[in-house]
């Protein structure tokens, strides 16, 4: 039985910009990862590792050595549409994107307490950042 996701991974060709983007503007933190055979980092929100960052000539070099498929490269995500994460503060959280340059879209879902911020990281994965918050519910 499954009890929670745990990451998923970016594989990219600028792991450092990668990195940053996600530390810089949407708050995660590096934390600890074991010592792979390929380059990459481990971005944590609170205990939880939710992306996997690693370069892609390394990452895939390693992964056929292993018999572990790749996916191909391909702009956006394929059938994958998008990772969601819970937050609060939603104008803390719009303001810090902006400050780092991404215009979200945004979406106030009808009936609901939600807010949704949409934007794409800088290798097109597409991240949805939910705040919900009772004041909202229209």
């Amino acid at each position: 039985m499954l009890t929670k996701m745990e990451h998923y991974l970016v594989i990219t060709d600028d792991i450092e910009g990668t990195k940053d983007f996600y530390c810089e503007a949407l708050g995660m933190r590096v934390g600890f990862r074991p010592p792979l055979e390929f380059p990459g980092y481990w971005l944590y929100v609170g205990d939880t590792p939710c992306i996997h960052i690693a370069e892609w000539q390394t990452y895939t070099a390693h992964s056929h050595r292993q018999g572990i498929p790749v996916s191909t490269r391909a702009p956006g995500t394929g059938p994958f549409d998008h990772i969601a994460f819970n937050a609060e503060d939603f104008d803390g959280v719009r303001a810090r994107l902006e400050r780092y340059g991404v215009k979200p879209g945004v979406n106030v879902v009808t009936g609901a307490p939600l807010r949704q911020l949409f934007l794409t990281d800088p290798n097109g994965v597409k991240i949805e950042i939910n705040v919900r918050d009772p004041r909202t519910s229209s």
